[in-house]
C-alpha cells in the first residue's frame, strides 16, 4: 500500500471507528483524525436532540473531513462513520485513492455499545436511523472489512496484513 494513502474508519455509532482508527494510526506512524470532532457545533446540538442529520447537515463535516484527509502529508487513519456510499464519494472527490475499513458488528452488539457509552452527544435512539442509512462498502470501493467483535489488536493485525504490498 502507498504510504500515503489515507484511511478511513467507517460504520454507524458503536462500531469502534474512532478505537481501531486511533490503534491503526499507531501501528503505522501516522497521525489520527477524530472526525466526530470536525462537526460544526448545530450537528452536535441536532444529534444531542435526538434528531438525525440529513445530507445537508452532513456536506460541511463531510467537506471538513475530505480538506484535512487531502491536505494530510504522509498518510493518515480518520475516524467517519461516512455510512452512505454518496458520502465516501463525497471524500473520494477530496482524496481519490482513500481505503475504507469498515469494522463489522451486528445490530444487536452496536445496540449494546451505544447503550452502555456516557457522555457521548450521539444518543442510542439514532443507531436505528443510522442502520437505515447505511450503506455497506460495494465491491468496486477500495475498503476492508474487519470483523468489529474481534479485540482491537487483532483487528489491527488483520488489517496490517491486508495492507502489505
Amino acid at each position: 500500500m502507498e504510504k500515503s494513502v489515507p484511511i478511513v474508519v467507517i460504520g454507524p455509532s458503536g462500531n469502534g471507528k474512532s478505537t481501531l482508527g486511533l490503534a491503526l494510526a499507531q501501528a503505522l506512524g501516522r497521525e489520527f483524525l477524530e472526525g466526530d470532532l470536525l462537526h460544526p457545533a448545530a450537528n452536535i446540538a441536532k444529534m444531542g436532540r435526538g434528531e438525525a442529520l440529513t445530507d445537508e447537515d452532513r456536506r460541511p463535516f463531510l467537506n471538513a473531513v475530505g480538506r484535512l484527509l487531502a491536505e494530510a502529508e504522509g498518510g493518515i487513519v480518520a475516524s467517519c462513520s461516512a455510512l452512505r456510499r454518496s458520502y465516501r464519494d463525497r471524500l473520494r472527490g477530496f482524496v481519490p485513492d482513500a481505503l475504507f475499513v469498515w469494522p463489522n458488528v451486528p445490530p444487536e452488539e452496536l445496540r449494546r455499545r451505544v447503550s452502555a457509552r456516557r457522555n457521548h452527544f450521539m444518543p442510542p435512539a439514532l443507531l436505528a436511523s443510522q442502520l437505515a442509512t447505511f450503506d455497506p462498502p460495494e465491491r468496486d470501493e477500495q475498503a476492508i472489512e474487519v470483523d468489529g467483535r474481534l479485540p482491537v489488536a487483532e483487528q489491527v493485525r488483520f488489517l496490517l496484513s491486508r495492507l502489505q504490498p
